[in-house]
Formats: C-alpha cells, sequence, structure tokens
C-alpha cells in the first residue's frame, strides 16, 4: 500500500532501534501497522520471545523464527491489512500480562493524545496498553500533529516513544510531564 511505501526507511531505522530494546525471552504485544510490521521484522535474531499478536503478518512473519513462541488473538480479519479486531481479540488480551508492548499510532497531537481512525482498532490498543508492563510506541515523524478520529490513549500511557526526528518543541514540556522517554532513530 502506499503508507506501506511511505516513510519505509524512517520506519526501518526506528524498528531497528526499538528492537535493541527488547530483551530475549522477553514477552511481547505486536499490534497492527506498517511500523510494528518492520519492529516484528526487525527481532528476527532475538531468542525465547513470546508474542502475542492481533496481526497476521506479523504472526506469519515471527512463527518462521527459531525459538519464538506466537499466540494470535481471535476476533475479525480486516482485508486490507490482516489485522483482528473485535471483542474476541480483546478478551484474549486480557488473559495476559506481558513484558512489553509495541504498538503504532496514526496520530500524536501536540498535548499528547493518540488517534487512530477504527474504533475497532482503538479499543484493542487500549487493553494492550492496560495489560503490558511497559509499553513502546513506534511512530515516525509524519505522525505528529495528523489529524484522526478516536482517540487511542495518551503519551502518559507510553512509556518510550520511538520516532525518527525530535518531536516539536511545544512537546517538550508535555512529554516531560507524561514521564515518556523519547528515542530518535538516526
Amino acid at each position: 500500500t502506499a503508507r506501506q511505501r511511505m516513510f519505509h526507511d524512517e520506519k526501518r531505522r526506528i524498528a531497528t532501534l526499538v528492537a535493541t530494546h527488547i530483551p530475549d525471552q522477553a514477552s511481547l504485544f505486536i499490534n497492527l501497522g506498517t511500523t510494528t510490521e518492520e519492529v516484528a521484522r526487525a527481532l528476527n535474531r532475538h531468542r525465547g520471545l513470546r508474542v502475542i499478536t492481533n496481526n497476521l503478518n506479523v504472526a506469519s512473519m515471527m512463527s518462521g523464527y527459531p525459538d519464538c513462541e506466537v499466540l494470535v488473538t481471535g476476533g475479525i480479519v480486516r482485508p486490507w491489512d490482516k489485522g483482528i479486531v473485535g471483542e474476541l481479540a480483546i478478551d484474549f488480551i486480557r488473559q495476559f500480562k506481558v513484558d512489553f508492548a509495541i504498538i503504532g499510532t496514526s496520530s500524536i497531537e501536540t498535548d499528547g493524545t493518540l488517534r487512530d481512525f477504527d474504533t475497532r482498532e482503538v479499543r484493542v490498543a487500549e487493553a494492550i496498553i492496560q495489560h503490558a508492563r511497559t509499553v513502546f510506541l513506534a511512530a515516525d515523524n509524519s505522525k505528529f500533529g495528523r489529524p484522526a478520529l478516536v482517540r487511542q490513549g495518551h503519551l502518559d500511557q507510553i512509556d518510550a516513544l520511538f520516532t525518527d526526528a525530535a518531536p516539536p518543541a511545544e512537546m517538550n514540556e508535555m512529554l516531560a510531564a507524561a514521564n515518556c522517554q523519547v528515542y530518535i532513530a538516526e
């Protein structure tokens, strides 16, 4: 898709950086999005991962990695991105507490609000955030200030933001208050 082609190098750099912050033997949620799929690709040398995902592209990729266990949520499969959404997905996620969640977003507003376009996708993301000890948001710089409809959460629920360019300066105070680390992929 056009979105996958857009910012592809940035997404790959972000993904490589995220992967350096995930230890071997970790348990992970990985949700929907082209950037999170790049993270899944970048984790191919990790050992002993246990991955829970609602993304069939991630499941297909990571189930081929040696020493990686993949659990897939139930739910409705969206044809355009192979994402799984709906109540079954949420109920499945709520059974777990993982070390790390790796999520994406469509929009990061200057006040720290995270937004997306699909309410069903947002509900799954909310459950993922609640059931992870550490939450990593992977988002390229095009997401800053981009308009999107549905509230997904706030940066104060995110432990670290991985991006490819410094966030707008007017976000610095909010990021500090939110206690959200920012890692910039060079």
